[in-house]
């Protein structure tokens, strides 16, 4: 039997991080809760992510 311990290695989370650090940046919005609660149910119900909702009105945004 091995006894050796199960290495874990965290390479892939690290790379994922790093690349993330450089291509994207967050946004932050205080909303009011009851807005917020309507916007995540929907996006639920929907199968859309959040992110690509705010995305893509964001997009819309900057074409007008």
């Amino acid at each position: 039997m091995d006894n050796k311990p199960n290495r874990k290695t965290h390479t892939s989370s690290v790379v994922k991080r790093k690349y993330n650090d450089k291509t994207y940046e967050t946004v932050r919005a205080m909303l009011p809760i009851d807005l917020v609660q309507q916007f995540k149910a929907k996006c639920e119900r929907e199968g859309k992510s959040q992110a690509s909702i705010i995305k893509a009105a964001i997009e819309a945004y900057l074409q007008s």
